[in-house]
C-alpha cells in the first residue's frame, strides 16, 4: 500500500526531481512534490512523498529525519491526512469595523 511522507524544512531550491532521487535510495518512489506558493511561484520549502510500501517509507523517515539536505536540517514524518477546508465561508462576515445603517 502507497505510504504519504511530509517532508519539511526542505531548502527553497529543492525540487521534485532532487527530493525523488534523495528518497528513491529507500525504495520505490511513486511520487514527489514539492509544495509552491501561488502567489510568488516559489517553494513553500515543505513537499510531500508518496513510497511503494509502509516498510520503504519506514526505512526512508529512520534513515533521513534530522539530517541535513541541501544545507537543511529536514523532518521526514508520515503524512497526515489532509483536513477538509469549510465551504461556507464567507469572508464579508469577517469583516472588522462598525456596522453601518
Amino acid at each position: 500500500m502507497v505510504t504519504k511522507l511530509y517532508v519539511g524544512k526542505l531548502s527553497f531550491d529543492t525540487t521534485n526531481d532532487s527530493l525523488q532521487t534523495l528518497f528513491s535510495q529507500y525504495g520505490k518512489v511513486i511520487s514527489s512534490q514539492i509544495i509552491i506558493d501561488r502567489a510568488t511561484n516559489q517553494s513553500k520549502g515543505f513537499g510531500f512523498v508518496e513510497m511503494e510500501d509502509q516498510k520503504t517509507a519506514q526505512a526512508a523517515i529512520n534513515a533521513l529525519n534530522g539530517k541535513e539536505f541541501e544545507g537543511r536540517t529536514i523532518l521526514v514524518n508520515t503524512a497526515r491526512p489532509r483536513e477538509d477546508q469549510p465551504q461556507n465561508y464567507d469572508r464579508n462576515s469577517f469583516r472588522g469595523g462598525l456596522k453601518r445603517s
